[in-house]
């Protein structure tokens, strides 16, 4: 996605016919075929959904050509994990791949260990408290059960990126609000759940006892072997390895 004359232009393909991942299904087997990958366009070419996508379905009156739609077949499934994975923007990782990030994004903390540690906020232990009664909320109504409603506490949204990218909550699939009468209306909005709720908790802390250096090696060869890496320093940013 880049800015040009004040309006936002997907990047892609700009004939559907042309377009490598044209369905949610196309896109399922290219993160299975890559292990992780961003949603849209960033510093490493090529190492994005929106890329090898087609760029006018976006966004579109037709869910059946808008890879923001298909995310939402996506998210949710037990192989894959959905949520604002890299640099806070969303983004794809296998099951496979999920320990390894875990490793590197934690660097071997549980969040109560972090959070006595005085490594994470407040406002993290409250999210993280109303997650642990539940298997999945709702992002709108986890805001307001933690606290974080009308005159509560403020920086929600940030405070979920930083939680996402540190591996302890995912998004767990996508629904729509409802009224009082029980009828959904607007946007899906994204449902959100402890990792370990999901994929177990062995299996994410599987890869703790890991060397830090080998975990993020693996990592970055995996990303060499398929993309033109401008330089170090961008690939561990774009990947979340700083």
């Amino acid at each position: 996605m880049i800015e040009e004359h004040g309006k936002w232009i997907m990047c892609g393909h700009d004939l559907f016919e042309e377009a490598p991942l044209k369905n949610h299904a196309q896109i399922r087997e290219y993160i299975h075929e890559v292990g992780f990958v961003p949603l849209f366009k960033n510093e490493i070419p090529g190492f994005s959904i929106e890329e090898h996508s087609y760029n006018g379905g976006w966004w579109g009156e037709d869910p059946n050509l808008d890879p923001w739609a298909f995310r939402e077949f996506i998210a949710g499934q037990e192989d894959i994990v959905y949520g604002k994975l890299f640099g806070g923007k969303a983004g794809f990782i296998t099951k496979e791949w999920l320990p390894i990030f875990a490793r590197i994004r934690r660097d071997g903390y549980d969040f109560d260990s972090r959070y006595e540690d005085g490594l994470a906020s407040h406002r993290a232990k409250m999210i993280m408290d109303t997650l642990e009664q539940h298997n999945s909320m709702p992002s709108h109504i986890l805001k307001q059960e933690a606290g974080f409603g009308k005159g509560g506490e403020k920086g929600f949204d940030s405070t979920i990126n930083q939680l996402q990218m540190q591996i302890y909550i995912i998004a767990a699939g996508f629904a729509r609000k409802k009224n009082k009468q029980g009828q959904e209306y607007g946007w899906p909005g994204v449902i959100l759940a402890m990792t370990e709720k999901v994929f177990g908790y062995d299996y994410v802390r599987s890869a703790y006892s890991m060397d830090l250096n080998e975990a993020k090696n693996k990592i970055r060869e995996s990303a060499i072997k398929r993309y033109e890496i401008p330089s170090e320093k961008i690939m561990d940013k774009v990947l979340g390895l700083k």
